[in-house]
């Protein structure tokens, strides 16, 4: 607690000197009552005459007898006297220029603490500091992730957020003032909790028979205030204390096995607090009970109840827990292991204080990253992994909050450990760690963004170069150079340009600009599969290279800025992306806004040109079929051929249609198949002539385009629903038949209508998220939604048209047809039947080919198949829809 200022006083004396030179005084008092204590500030005394000692007394102003004892003469001790004595010349008081309030002592766990410094003088350099219990020196406390420091006119306060006993200690308030450095302080108590208590086991099942005596350790860390552990019940026992690094253990050897199921207890006592106890039950297994057999591989594993877990301790310099399950019927399950080396766990704990704002950040986090490239040989478990990772990511985090600048002996070793955590085995390793933390790759690749972009000013320019990390930085003074270039030797080999223009306004103001490029392998394959809006939900492959480029001007980060990135020669059609970490709720995504891929004008290699700086890549789709031009030669010979198989049918029907349409069914009939024709012809053109708008979401024409092919399809297919469905209705309601114009009216309406709702709603659903329009084509897009919105429908129309035509020939062919239509309207429906029964199937096993190779790994056969139906679609319609017809062929 704070002594009151009141009655504490500061006594400044000066002392005569004869023939002293000149002196400095800094003598340093402790306070009585335990709250301030002060030195003076550099103060020189008159040169040989005197000097200033500052010494603590304390005062009752109660008392007047002080000042007449103030009044005598001092002398000094025979310790500090000369040949003679000195006398006290001059005499000031001054009180303490502060106040230091507690919201309270004992702080329970997760609470948070106040403290409060009232001043009404001027103070400066004002610094908190926490001793904690065993620690050898004090920690720096500033805002983080549990700290955080408010300022007003005469008051500060310090907050820690969530406390802990990591958080318990003496906290001191440093400060100038007076010309005087003081140091209040106040003692601060957080109770354990239990899960700060470690057991092994916390739970145990035993057989008396095979093991009479059993062991159990009760563990707990040094704090304030200070523990008396115990064991209950003690009987039959022998306890023993041992001290560890910072921890305090209670074990308990049990000589003698009890006869039945007990709980033992540890029992946790400090004067003034609640006791904390911590059971640990232990089952007897009895005759009868069913077990799991003891048995000893890498770990000895004893005798256990079935239901229960039986638990081990972690090799020597590992910390954690081994667990094994044995299941109801007495057979073991697997191994778990929470075993972590000690070492990583230590630069872990260490990094977590710094990042919750206890700690030096500027000497820890060096000495974090130089200590990494020896810890990450003993990752040996996804558990170490994790930890080293989440150590890294912490230390970036800690950079950038304490706004720390690294050296270059700091970035190798952050380079050296990253080369080494990218060649770990996936398998064992990495699949496990992204299982648990999906986000685990996004989070390294912004640590490493963040912690390489750091480097001091005055280690520029930095190379270096591992198998998997290589680092290039340059620092450009004030006369930037016309563009920024650099190149990694990659194969092929990687080449990143920064036009001048996107440099030139960070050099107005004269401060120097970093660039910092960083190209990273494998890494990209260790992040999550999401893809944000514009790359639908396809899988990608990518090169396994990342570029990482930073732009840091005056200290900030400068993310605006156009760069050019040559990756070499790719197969297939490319898309140039970027990693968002805000994507997916944080989690990050590939994206490619303000991202475009362009030929490079100089070499057949692909470039990317992207507006704004961050970690980039490309990517390329896992199922695309590389560009094909007989496929292409393929598809306009088979359009061409469609259009005039079509136009040939549209010229026989100007010749017979009078003959055809004698009666309802056949009217009705070759109505719906003269609306295919028509639309088939329409989609066939407008798909035929669209490779000559240019492709993509800017172009309104290639939008169009796509619009009124998807409608025109669709509507050809509709057109055959409506035709299976007029043959359902005229077979199974022949005494119920509706008019030729009711008839006609439902086919116009299900023909155009629905077709254009289907068209509609996929333009206004995938048009704003960019996954309307495909990449070089002025069609749907096949990576996202939008072409599954005519795949879709076709696919249904061509079942719907199977189960009719299921019915139709059952009911033709069964023995009476006295109920049946009458002989030339059977031999119309007939026709009818006829051409669905070819075309049906045809059409059907087009369009499975087609959502087949969108959804698997198709060779070059299948797209072939699938371009000779699609393209020859119209000389089908010909020869099995209209010259099928006997009375097309023989009009009478």
């Amino acid at each position: 607690m704070a002594c009151p200022a009141a009655s504490m006083l500061l006594l400044a004396m000066t002392l005569p000197l004869v023939g002293s030179p000149i002196a400095r005084a800094s003598q340093p008092g402790q306070s009585q009552a335990g709250g301030e204590s002060g030195k003076q500030l550099d103060q020189e005394s008159g040169a040989g005459e005197s000097v200033l000692v500052s010494v603590y007394v304390e005062l009752d102003f109660s008392n007047e007898a002080w000042l007449l004892a103030l009044s005598r003469a001092l002398t000094l001790p025979t310790a500090l006297a000369s040949s003679r004595p000195r006398t006290l010349t001059s005499l000031s008081l001054t009180t303490v220029p502060g106040t230091l309030l507690l919201n309270s002592w004992l702080q329970m766990p997760g609470n948070t603490l106040n403290l409060t410094f009232l001043t009404s003088h001027e103070t400066t350099n004002l610094n908190w500091l926490l001793w904690r219990p065993g620690s050898p020196s004090p920690v720096l406390l500033q805002p983080g992730s549990r700290v955080s420091l408010t300022s007003r006119p005469g008051q500060v306060v310090l907050s820690i957020f969530n406390i802990s006993h990591e958080w318990a200690g003496e906290y001191q308030c440093c400060f100038e003032a007076q010309g005087f450095r003081w140091e209040l302080y106040h003692v601060v108590t957080v109770p354990l909790q239990a899960t700060d208590v470690a057991r092994l086991p916390d739970q145990l099942s035993i057989s008396c028979a095979t093991s009479p005596g059993f062991q159990l350790s009760c563990c707990i860390p040094s704090t304030h205030p200070t523990y008396m552990v115990s064991w209950s019940p003690g009987d039959s026992s022998k306890a023993s204390l041992l001290n560890t690094s910072g921890h305090q253990c209670l074990v308990l050897d049990i000589l003698h096995c009890p006869a039945a199921d007990t709980t033992y207890t540890c029992d946790l006592q400090s004067p003034g607090l609640t006791p904390l106890r911590v059971p640990v039950s232990v089952t007897i297994i009895q005759d009868g009970d069913t077990t799991c057999p003891e048995e000893s591989s890498s770990i000895a594993w004893n005798v256990t109840k079935a239901g229960h877990v039986a638990q081990a301790p972690c090799p020597l310099n590992r910390t954690g827990m081994v667990k094994r399950a044995c299941g109801p019927s007495g057979a073991w399950g697997p191994t778990h292991s929470s075993c972590t080396d000690t070492g990583l766990l230590a630069l872990l704990h260490r990094a977590r204080l710094l990042r919750a704002g206890q700690g030096w950040p500027a000497e820890e986090v060096p000495q974090i990253l130089a200590q990494l490239p020896e810890q990450v040989m003993a990752v040996d478990s996804p558990s170490d992994l994790l930890v080293l990772l989440g150590t890294m990511t912490l230390v970036a985090k800690v950079v950038v909050n304490a706004r720390i600048q690294l050296n270059h002996s700091a970035v190798e070793a952050l380079l050296k450990t990253t080369d080494k955590v990218l060649d770990m085995d996936t398998g064992s390793l990495w699949t496990p760690v992204q299982a648990q933390r999906p986000s685990v790759g996004s989070n390294l690749l912004l640590a490493l963004e963040t912690l390489a972009r750091s480097l001091c000013p005055q280690d520029h320019p930095f190379s270096f170069s591992l198998s998997n990390v290589q680092l290039q930085t340059q620092l450009l003074g004030p006369t930037f150079p016309a563009d920024y270039r650099v190149s990694f030797s990659t194969q092929p080999p990687l080449q990143v340009q920064i036009p001048g223009h996107s440099l030139a306004p960070l050099g107005h103001n004269g401060t120097n600009v970093s660039i910092t490029s960083l190209m990273l392998r494998k890494l990209d394959r260790l992040l999550p599969s999401n893809y944000g809006q514009g790359l639908g939900d396809s899988f990608y492959a990518t090169p396994g290279l990342l570029l990482a480029i930073s732009i840091m001007a005056g200290g900030q980060a400068f993310n605006q800025g156009e760069v050019i990135m040559d990756f070499g020669d790719t197969d297939g059609a490319p898309h140039c992306v970027f990693w968002d970490h805000d994507l997916f709720q944080g989690k990050g995504g590939w994206s490619d806004e303000g991202c475009q891929v362009q030929a490079a004008s100089t070499s057949p290699t692909t470039q990317c040109i992207c507006r704004h700086l961050t970690a980039f890549s490309i990517l390329m789709s896992r199922y695309t079929v590389p560009e094909n031009l007989s496929l292409e030669l393929l598809t306009q010979v088979g359009l061409g051929a469609s259009i005039l198989a079509l136009l040939v049918c549209l010229g026989v029907y100007r010749l017979v249609w009078r003959v055809v349409v004698r009666n309802k069914v056949a009217y009705l009939r070759h109505v719906a198949l003269l609306n295919v024709v028509l639309c088939l012809l329409a989609a066939d053109t407008c798909f035929l002539g669209a490779p000559l708008l240019p492709p993509g979401p800017q172009s309104p024409l290639c939008l169009a385009a796509a619009f009124l092919c998807h409608f025109l399809y669709l509507a050809t297919f509709f057109w055959m629903l409506a035709q299976a469905l007029m043959l359902a209705h005229q077979l199974l309601f022949v005494f119920h038949q509706l008019s030729k114009h009711s008839v006609l009216s439902l086919m116009v309406a299900l023909g155009y209508l629905c077709p254009m709702g289907f068209a509609g709603v996929a333009l206004g659903l995938y048009l704003p998220r960019g996954q309307y329009l495909g990449e070089r084509a002025c069609w749907l897009d096949g990576r996202g939604g939008a072409l599954y919105t005519f795949v879709g429908p076709v696919l249904a129309i061509v079942g719907v048209n199977g189960l009719v035509l299921t019915m139709a020939v059952l009911k033709l062919l069964r023995p009476s047809l006295s109920e049946g239509p009458q002989v030339e309207k059977r031999h119309a429906l007939l026709g009818v039947i006829k051409a669905l029964l070819v075309l049906t199937p045809i059409f059907g096993l087009t369009w499975g080919l087609g959502l087949a190779t969108l959804l698997e790994e198709a060779s070059i056969v299948p797209h072939y198949i699938f371009t000779i139906l699609n393209s020859s679609q119209g000389v089908f319609i010909l020869f099995f829809g209209c010259l099928m017809d006997k009375k097309v062929r023989l009009p009478t």
